[in-house]
């Protein structure tokens, strides 16, 4: 399932690496490093890192480490949220290819050569997290969400929130002035959106294990309820607003 190293092409192909980060002080280095490790050996990579109004010391921990790894760092005083915090890092990208992860270090960065297979074929390469790593409340709730998402949008994926992202950047353009409906559920409306745009969408089993540090700042138990209300009336008002444009074909696949 896992793709060895050696398959791996020697071309120095360019690619940023884009990672939202908020509060991750104690592990941005570690996870930083091992992405480094993984993907600078084969491809020319450069971070792009997009603090969020961090309180714990990130944003002098991140231009520390802009002067060892190649990064830009685009920090912000004030909390403007994940989804606002992913796409000023998308608009700033420049390369062919872009990389989406988040900083919690909760995806091995050795299964990118699974997606990056695939690259040519496909606009967007999702990981699909098997198993995944997170509390029975949240996977229940993602499982709910699931069938509401593949009813509105006919969207045939296992994982469709899944933030282990590789984009192709021409095709995923159009798509960034319509997002932010979802605040709290970004990939849910990235995925939506892309299918609904008629986007090629594969998604590749990925291991997903324990937070590097720390615990969730969003889906804590408390506040699982008014998230999961909030992306299902904003679900609706992006199906709603998509019907009333022509539909355009659309495909998803699976490699299992």
């Amino acid at each position: 399932m896992f793709a060895d190293a050696g398959t791996r092409s020697e071309t120095r192909e360019r690619l940023q690496i884009v990672l939202p980060v908020h509060n991750e002080a104690e592990s941005i280095a570690g996870v930083l490093s091992e992405i480094h490790a993984a993907l600078a050996p084969t491809l020319e990579i450069e971070f792009i890192l997009s603090e969020d109004g961090s309180r714990d010391g990130t944003p002098e921990v991140l231009r520390e480490l802009a002067t060892r790894l190649p990064a830009i760092v685009m920090s912000e005083p004030r909390r403007k949220g994940y989804a606002r915090a992913v796409l000023d890092a998308l608009d700033r990208a420049e390369t062919t290819h872009v990389l989406f992860l988040d900083s919690d270090g909760q995806y091995d960065p050795r299964d990118f050569w699974d997606l990056y297979a695939h690259r040519e074929a496909y606009d967007v390469v999702k990981g699909w997290r098997k198993p995944r790593s997170d509390t029975f409340t949240r996977r229940l709730m993602s499982r709910a969400f699931g069938l509401v998402h593949r009813m509105l949008f006919r969207v045939s994926l296992h994982d469709a929130s899944c933030s282990f992202v590789l984009m192709r950047r021409a095709a995923v353009r159009p798509l960034l002035p319509e997002l932010g409906v979802l605040t709290e559920g970004f990939w849910w409306e990235f995925t939506a959106r892309a299918a609904l745009h008629g986007l090629r969408i594969l998604e590749v089993p990925v291991r997903h294990r324990p937070r590097a540090a720390g615990q969730t700042r969003v889906y804590h138990p408390g506040a699982v309820p008014g998230i999961a209300w909030r992306n299902l009336r904003g679900l609706f008002v992006i199906w709603r607003a998509a019907r009333r444009v022509r539909p355009t074909p659309r495909g998803q696949d699976h490699d299992d």
